[in-house]
């Protein structure tokens, strides 16, 4: 069966299909970025903190609507591992509904919250006009990023992880395009950049789904599927929403570190704008590889092929500490020529803040990259709630350091940035603690799926 990650050498089938997920998010890395150097260069320092700033606001709203997709996408994988395809089409007929609904009313919330919110993030009068603008256009792009991401973690389920990637690349480049288009020739400011993200967006998420009905006969429901079983809810439910408090936890510090980072003024948001996309496109691979690794788990798991998930679990925990030793390395290395990417290199200030940033935060990846698997293993395993523990304990930790550090005068905003590294390394030590106790359980099947 197509995609089917139950079979075949475990790294190979484990790599093939992570290797596209790793390349369209690292597209969409490149079409975020191309946003930031675009108006780094062209629109000044200020509209570069407004773009980065909503950026992140942007991240914890997707993130929403990403963990609901990722935790429906683990009950597709299961249901796909048994086989069960009528199972499958009521979950997805579920899910997409359940979904949808919780995008709508998450759309109409921030359009009429939106002054509420630059407010909760303690946005600079000098940015505030921007970053306003900036957000009543970008917020239209909600709708395509739940199309996108459904379908997308929907194909990745079933063992397609190529579609999804080239649905992006056209995204991307037509992203880039529209973003020189809009903000050079047109002179459309900050307004324009988020113009061309969000009809990218469209393109993207309207082109998959129109691919996976018309190419997916497999996936393609029909009315009887559209019941009301409890069962399905209850189970879709489990897995979504739990997932969706993980992503949206972990998110929501995020914000609250950004509403931090503002109150230092333009120079620091610029330079956190800047070095949080280098930052992200760093260790995105092993983020992608990770929910690579929950998919081949959740087959197996499905499957109820225990020593095939121990073989996997093992080769994705060699993989992931050679790839984040190396990428460490790199962001060590060219901290500042990374940084000169985005800031102007008269801006000495801004880019020294940026590379102090990329210095602690680049020489502790294999922290991120371990956790990124033990969220993707207790996902893929019917234990969302651990990854929410996780979450808890690695931003709960980011977040209070951040601001308990940031308030003594000697160590400043320099006490934020520290604060990520002990976050990721506490939720480590607790993640792999509970495996060890209690990883007998976790590979075995003494309350499994059922109608």
């Amino acid at each position: 069966m197509k995609g089917d990650l139950t079979r075949g050498p475990v790294m190979r089938s484990m790599l093939l299909f992570a290797l596209p997920m790793i390349a369209g998010n690292l597209l969409q890395q490149c079409y975020n970025i191309a946003d930031t150097l675009i108006v780094g260069k062209f629109l000044g320092a200020n509209a570069l903190a407004a773009v980065g700033s909503a950026f992140t606001l942007m991240t914890f709203l997707t993130s929403i609507l990403l963990g609901l997709c990722m935790g429906s996408g683990a009950a597709f994988s299961i249901r796909f591992g048994q086989r069960d395809e009528e199972g499958l089409k009521e979950r997805i007929c579920t899910s997409f509904l359940l979904i949808g609904a919780i995008t709508l009313l998450l759309n109409v919330a921030v359009f009429l919250l939106v002054d509420e919110i630059l407010a909760f993030l303690r946005v600079p009068q000098e940015v505030w006009s921007m970053m306003r603008e900036y957000l009543l256009v970008i917020f239209y792009g909600i709708t395509a990023t739940f199309l996108y991401n459904y379908f997308a973690c929907l194909l990745r389920a079933v063992g397609n992880s190529v579609t999804s990637l080239l649905f992006l690349a056209v995204s991307s480049v037509l992203n880039i395009g529209l973003d020189l288009f809009f903000v050079l020739v047109l002179q459309r400011g900050v307004a324009g950049a988020a113009e061309a993200t969000v009809i990218s967006q469209y393109v993207s998420g309207i082109g998959i789904a129109v691919y996976t009905w018309l190419r997916c006969p497999q996936l393609r429901v029909q009315r009887r599927h559209f019941r009301v079983r409890w069962s399905c809810v209850r189970e879709i439910t489990n897995f979504s929403l739990l997932t969706c408090v993980q992503q949206s936890v972990m998110n929501l510090g995020i914000l609250m570190v950004q509403g931090l980072v503002n109150s230092f003024g333009p120079s620091v948001m610029a330079a956190f704008a800047a070095a949080v996309k280098i930052d992200a496109f760093a260790y995105m691979p092993v983020q992608d590889f990770g929910n690579a690794f929950s998919t081949f788990i959740a087959q197996n798991y499905g499957a109820r092929k225990k020593e095939r998930m121990q073989a996997g679990l093992k080769g994705a925990v060699t993989a992931a500490f050679l790839f984040c030793v190396l990428v460490s390395l790199i962001i060590w290395i060219f901290a500042r020529q990374l940084m000169t990417l985005f800031i102007d290199a008269g801006e000495t200030q801004i880019i020294a803040e940026g590379v102090r940033y990329l210095h602690i935060e680049g020489a502790f990846y294999c922290g991120i990259g371990c956790l990124f698997l033990l969220y993707g293993l207790y996902r893929a395993v019917g234990r969302p709630e651990m990854s929410v523990v996780l979450t808890v304990i690695s931003l709960g930790t980011r977040v209070a350091l951040a601001y308990l550090l940031s308030a003594i005068p000697a160590i400043g905003v320099v006490g934020i940035w520290w604060s990520v590294p002990i976050g990721w390394f506490l939720a480590d030590a607790a993640g792999l603690g509970y495996y060890l106790l209690r990883k007998d359980r976790l590979f075995s099947w003494e309350q499994p799926l059922k109608e």
